[in-house]
């Protein structure tokens, strides 16, 4: 398919989230019109035309919380286990392995992957530590440069555990250098740190230093006596850390009295953090120490949203130790969210979308005069359907740019046909 070069794109007689049908024109990598199916072109643009009929047009994905220096690891690299700290030991062996040609052709892979699925933007981990050091982190953050153009992507310096004292010292050294060598926020896990809270004060103050947000992995355990999110939501208000912070997964919030849940969950949204919760890994990796009475292994959606935080939902792990399924797919994690986490479709898909956008600080996408030209179109014949058919059938748009299509192309057996079209109802399919 040919895309203009000016960035003028008219996409004809799509179906919108409210059941309308529109025709959308982009110039400049904004909305400039949305009309009635046929109108003449707005101001006698020049554009090419995208026939969307039989397509949901809705706002791009965002991924909020990816690891690309783990992506597609997971046959290489297997973790007998299934759950957490086998994961964790598991990709620690694979760290001689990771060279940064390694790890910049599988985030590739995985980006071109997510680009087609209809992601615009992702915010992904790099590990950094003694172990790894910070290759990884500069691995993303060179791909990042080289994709400026095709999509936005974030690099999380995500420290190794054990970042205080003078034991924390080499942790902490890893850490400053892979800010230096381009991460765009900090990261850490100081939940399974030996002290989470004095973990909780480096960070943030290591991220203070360098001018940098945060973005955290809190509590990923079902263990009710685990509630560093408290700690996060306490020190971020006390210290007055007034950058951006995201919390990333908090499962053990899911499994609190409803009480503490939601008095955590008002802690949160005074502190003005973020929420990002990862149905599908969290899903896979807890509640493996019983066969009976298993948790969903997900945050508290309901009393988060009903505080007034900001929940953004995210695929975690793309075929990786952690989780060795992901099909890197916005509609997959929406779906998630609805099924395990009882959220009606439309509010899923925002949780995947605008929600995740504002968690990496991009300007919301509406399908109006004047908003980022940053879509997606779904093959479906509403947003429901789109998010529980999941079509490969897209077309992506990034910044009034084409930035994948795919289609889909059935072919069937004549004897399926013949007896679908009532010439031949006995007729058994057959090669």
């Amino acid at each position: 398919m040919t895309t203009p070069t000016d960035g003028r794109l008219a996409l004809t007689s799509t179906t919108l989230a409210d059941g309308s049908v529109r025709d959308v024109y982009i110039d400049g990598g904004l909305i400039t019109a949305v009309t009635a199916p046929g109108m003449t072109p707005p101001e006698g643009l020049n554009c090419v035309r995208v026939d969307l009929a039989g397509h949901v047009l809705l706002p791009a994905a965002a991924e909020p919380h990816a690891h690309l220096d783990k992506a597609l690891l997971a046959t290489r690299v297997p973790n007998p286990s299934g759950n957490l700290s086998g994961a964790i030991e598991a990709i620690r062996r694979a760290y001689p392995s990771m060279t940064p040609s390694d790890i910049g052709q599988r985030a590739l892979v995985a980006l071109m992957t997510a680009a087609a699925k209809g992601f615009t933007a992702v915010r992904t981990h790099a590990d950094c530590g003694p172990r790894l050091g910070t290759r990884s982190v500069e691995a993303l953050v060179g791909l990042r440069e080289r994709l400026r153009d095709v999509i936005d992507v974030q690099v999380v310096a995500l420290a190794e555990p054990g970042l205080t004292g003078v034991a924390g010292g080499a942790n902490r050294q890893v850490l400053a250098a892979a800010v230096a060598a381009g991460a765009d926020l900090v990261g850490g896990s100081p939940w399974i740190d030996d002290h989470p809270r004095a973990a909780v004060t480096e960070l943030l103050a290591i991220a203070r230093g360098a001018g940098r947000g945060v973005d955290l992995h809190i509590d990923e355990t079902t263990d009710q006596g685990t509630l560093t999110l408290r700690d996060l939501a306490e020190l971020v208000t006390s210290t007055g850390f007034d950058l951006p912070v995201t919390a990333s997964h908090c499962v053990s919030l899911g499994v609190q009295d409803g009480a503490v849940a939601r008095e955590v969950a008002a802690a949160v949204a005074a502190a003005n953090i973020t929420v990002v919760t990862l149905p599908q890994t969290n899903l896979y990796l807890q509640g493996r120490s019983t066969s009976t009475g298993k948790p969903r292994g997900l945050t508290a959606i309901e009393d988060l949203i009903a505080a007034g935080v900001r929940v953004a939902g995210g695929g975690d792990n793309w075929r990786d130790p952690f989780n060795p399924m992901g099909r890197i797919d916005p509609l997959e994690t929406a779906s998630l969210l609805v099924t395990a986490g009882h959220m009606t479709p439309d509010a899923a898909y925002a949780c995947v979308s605008n929600q995740a956008r504002a968690v990496l600080g991009l300007p919301e996408v509406r399908i109006e005069r004047g908003s980022p030209a940053d879509l997606l179109a779904v093959r479906a014949s509403s947003l429901a359907d789109a998010v529980g058919g999941a079509s490969e059938h897209r077309v992506v748009v990034r910044a009034g740019r084409i930035l994948a299509r795919t289609t889909v192309h059935h072919v069937w057996n004549p004897r399926l046909l013949e007896a679908a079209n009532g010439t031949d109802t006995t007729a058994p399919i057959t090669q």
